[in-house]
């Protein structure tokens, strides 16, 4: 007699990170939703770089993770709802704002999730990051006609590329690789410097800005040489917008040339949901309005079960590297 196993659907999987550099993957019961919350079936989940310091394992950081700990760029299928859930129904797809997306399945309350619309249908969605580029590029003020420096050109630095080109702002592209100065010009930048020399790039930017340097500078690195080249590149009374995470250490700065040149300094970092959300939002409707163009920088992918992979090689940046997705379901 030939029997058919079924495949358990009470079950989900989820990564945890059990070291410096070491993931092990778990098959553990599926969360049920409480009240105002939705379960996700996830399609995949963004690669975040602020995962690297966690996965290098600092003195602070604890092992193992959670299930499904660090992943916070989900999107899916809602799968489960929860009593008092409004607007939302088993088989939406969904953007979220969720934190356990290492996983095959997460819970987000209701006020944490987006709606994906048809236009979206089939093309992988991380919220989070795409909305932090809106948000970013909301606190940094680019009006048409400024002189904008980005330094670091991944991810977030290309989507802000973008956005400011689009708003009229000439942009100047200053990133290590050679790939993505590429991927800087196709995004708009009118100027790309390799960030090879602190003064060259600074005697360069000196030289297309007429002395007058830039007015506003984007540091989206997360590192010490990168913020001091950002104050260094911004003219007096301009703004210094840092997008970085710093999140391996104190920084030094250079206090007597930011209060010589009375720079605006904005830390361009959100912790309200709301405010999360509203940038989730903004970028699915230009992402469907065409004035965003994110899907050509999802450059690899990966199962769940090469988290670890994904990982590192979000941290070696290979050549033509931009973003890693970890896919779950398609």
């Amino acid at each position: 007699m030939n029997l058919t196993v079924q495949p358990r659907t009470d079950t989900m999987s989820a990564a945890v990170v059990t070291g410096p550099g070491k993931v092990r993957i778990e098959t553990l019961p599926l969360p049920q939703p409480s009240p105002r919350q939705v379960r996700i079936r996830l399609e995949g989940c963004g690669v975040c770089a602020s995962n690297l310091v966690p996965w290098a394992g600092p003195d602070w950081m604890r092992f193992p993770t959670e299930p499904g700990a660090l992943g916070h760029e989900g999107w899916g299928i809602i799968d489960a709802v929860g009593e008092d859930v409004h607007g939302f129904r088993v088989g939406d797809r969904v953007a979220a704002l969720s934190y356990h997306a290492y996983a095959t399945h997460d819970i987000a309350d209701q006020t944490a999730i987006a709606p994906l619309p048809a236009a979206l249908a089939g093309q992988p969605f991380p919220g989070e990051p795409l909305g932090c580029a809106f948000n970013i590029f909301r606190r940094s003020a680019i009006r048409p006609g400024e002189t904008v420096a980005i330094i670091g050109i991944g991810f977030l630095g290309i989507l802000l590329t973008e956005l400011a080109s689009a708003a009229g702002a000439r942009v100047i592209a200053i990133s290590r690789r050679l790939s993505s100065l590429a991927s800087a010009e196709r995004a708009g930048a009118s100027e790309v410097i390799a960030m090879d020399d602190h003064w060259r790039i600074i005697e360069k930017v000196k030289e297309l800005t007429e002395g007058r340097l830039c007015d506003c500078v984007i540091e989206a690195v997360g590192k010490q040489w990168p913020l001091d080249l950002a104050g260094e590149l911004t003219k007096e009374r301009g703004r210094l917008v840092i997008a970085g995470y710093h999140q391996d250490g104190p920084r030094q700065i250079n206090m007597q040339l930011w209060n010589w040149r009375g720079l605006d300094v904005i830390n361009a970092h959100e912790r309200d949901p709301a405010v999360y959300m509203r940038g989730i939002h903004e970028a699915i409707e230009a992402t469907v309005a065409g004035r965003l163009s994110p899907f050509r920088l999802y450059t690899h992918r990966f199962p769940l079960e090469q988290l670890g992979a994904a990982l590192d090689m979000t941290r070696d940046r290979p050549d033509g590297f931009v973003k890693a997705l970890v896919i779950y379901h398609e």
